[in-house]
């Protein structure tokens, strides 16, 4: 009696397995087969908003400051033609506050001189950055400069002694030959009365 228990027991159990695997199969590849999908959305469009264009000018970039000033860092450039959004001006209006990714804060300063905004509007005040310091100079420690202060002791200045004078020797005007410091007309009339006086004894003597 056992035995013939036995087959219909084998055979009910593989019935059994071999209807669980026909079932399980086709669940488990239905599973697999259905993946998620995602979807990634991609941003179309230009941004909207007022825009700085360089304007092209002496130079062919311009330069960005962390500030509208001068003393603020340069931060980056802009050539000319490059457009950026704007999105302030400085309390007077001579600096505009535009994007630039990259920098603490992603923005930066740019002269309102050198940009054109388009479409023409008023843009919003933005408050400035503080003003950065400037680098202190270095100072002199008194106490320290003292010790390398020498004082010279005063010295007698040397006394100038003038030169003796200069003799200057002169000359006397000559009028033209003397004698015995006779002028030479009175010797020539003399001679000349001379002449005549022997000339006139000599004529009596012949007479």
């Amino acid at each position: 009696m056992r035995r013939r228990w036995v087959a219909p027991i084998l055979l009910a159990c593989l019935m059994l397995l071999t209807l669980a695997f026909t079932w399980l199969t086709p669940v488990e590849a239905g599973d697999l087969a259905q993946l998620p999908t995602i979807s990634i959305a991609t941003v179309t469009g230009t941004p909207a908003g007022p825009v700085a264009i360089v304007v092209p000018g002496n130079e062919p970039q311009i330069n960005l400051r962390s500030g509208p000033g001068s003393l603020y860092d340069r931060v980056g450039v802009l050539l000319v033609g490059q457009t950026v959004p704007a999105k302030g001006r400085s309390p007077k209006g001579e600096w505009i506050l535009v994007d630039y990714p990259g920098v603490p804060g992603g923005q930066a300063w740019v002269y309102a001189l050198y940009v054109e905004i388009k479409p023409k509007m008023q843009l919003p005040i933005v408050e400035p950055p503080p003003t950065p310091t400037l680098a202190q100079t270095a100072t002199i420690d008194p106490t320290l400069a003292a010790r390398f202060v020498v004082t010279l002791a005063p010295t007698r200045l040397p006394t100038f002694t003038p030169p003796p004078p200069l003799a200057i020797p002169t000359f006397m005007a000559d009028n033209g030959p003397s004698l015995g410091r006779l002028p030479m007309g009175f010797i020539i009339m003399g001679l000349a009365a001379l002449g005549v006086f022997f000339g006139i004894v000599a004529f009596a003597q012949g007479r």
